[in-house]
């Protein structure tokens, strides 16, 4: 779907990129300062590179050896920032039809109505931004980029000035862009679990050079990036069906393939999709089930693979979903642990973040 090659240098900044993905959405991630919004901006035509290429969906958008340069207006890419960006003189409403009055009806890929329903933006239609929340700022941006019919939807870091509990609330509707729009997106971020939550296809960037991409457990373990993971932080991203559990007891509990997982309390129905973050670093590991500790949650899971660098281990680990856990190498060592060994990985309720739920279909 999309395929570039990108030669930029800059003073002392030189980007060389190059990616070929039919993946439907990609998750652009590394360290502040890497080039992910460089990189953005070559895409999108408002910075240009000394050589390049750039195809979208078999649309040449850039060829520097032939010439071709399609204007930043007419490469058809919508782009969704940290802020909304909205105009603060328009309403809701003509905010969202702004990008759509400029397109020949033939154009248009959505209409507004349908944008509207799919992020809940009825109530707000006759607002203006400076009487929105954060996340409905967001939300509207979104609708903006989608209804000016995308070939491609570029996300740059577009929930880094949320807190945590907006960033609830704007990831289910990235992900009902996704599933109901078919539109491909570029999404930047350097939260792993923001990117796990909408693919599992990710690209990694570090001083100006995309290092790898493709399934990102397989390229958090290639030797190029595994020195990166420590300072970007590794965490898991488990999707939990929420069990029957009494409020009174201030926990919830959910399943993960057939374990349970105890949870921070979550106010919804028992059998709604609960999303959940834990670090990587958050886990210890066993190698059988520990009695007499307050630790709630002890997964007994298969190690498949194991990668070190820099006396630091990254395990995979198949609890029913995939699990990374980063130990000592020395830990490891210890206790001699090997791909095929069962294990026991236990972490504290508190531990675990929660980033929303939704009912199952």
């Amino acid at each position: 779907m999309i395929e570039f090659e990108l030669d930029l240098k800059r003073g002392n900044f030189q980007l060389q990129a190059s990616l070929n993905s039919e993946a439907s959405v990609i998750g652009l991630f590394g360290p502040s300062g890497s080039g992910k919004s460089t990189l953005l901006s070559l895409l999108t035509g408002s910075l240009q590179p000394q050589h390049g290429r750039i195809l979208v969906d078999g649309r040449c958008l850039l060829d520097t050896a032939r010439r071709i340069n399609i204007p930043v207006h007419q490469r058809r890419i919508g782009m969704v920032y940290q802020e909304g960006r909205l105009f603060p003189h328009l309403n809701v409403r003509h905010n969202l039809s702004y990008g759509l009055q400029l397109l020949k009806p033939a154009q248009r890929r959505f209409k507004l109505d349908d944008i509207v329903a799919l992020l809940e933006l009825g109530p707000l239609l006759e607002q203006r931004p400076r009487q929105l929340s954060g996340g409905e700022q967001q939300r509207v941006a979104l609708g903006r980029a989608l209804l000016a019919a995308p070939q491609l939807l570029l996300l740059d870091e577009p929930m880094a000035a949320l807190d945590d509990r907006l960033k609830a609330q704007i990831l289910p509707f990235l992900r009902r862009i996704k599933d109901e729009t078919g539109v491909p997106m570029l999404y930047v971020s350097h939260a792993l679990h923001e990117i796990l939550t909408l693919t599992q296809h990710i690209a990694v960037m570090q001083a100006g050079r995309l290092l790898a991409h493709g399934d990102a457990y397989e390229v958090l373990g290639t030797e190029h990036v595994l020195p990166l993971t420590q300072s970007l932080g590794l965490e898991n991203l488990l999707k939990l069906q929420l069990l029957p559990s009494p409020q009174e007891s201030g926990c919830s509990v959910a399943l993960c393939g057939q374990q349970q997982v105890v949870l921070p309390w979550v106010d919804a129905v028992a059998g709604c999709e609960v999303a959940v973050v834990i670090p990587a670093s958050s886990i210890a590991l066993a190698k059988q089930r520990i009695e007499g500790i307050s630790i709630q949650n002890q997964l007994h899971g298969t190690i498949r693979a194991i990668r070190t660098h820099d006396q630091r281990a990254l395990l995979s680990i198949d609890v029913g979903a995939e699990l990374l856990v980063e130990i000592t190498e020395k830990s490891r060592q210890d206790m001699d642990l090997q791909c095929g060994d069962s294990v026991c990985c236990l972490f504290k309720t508190q531990a675990i973040r929660l980033l929303g739920h939704q009912r199952k279909a």
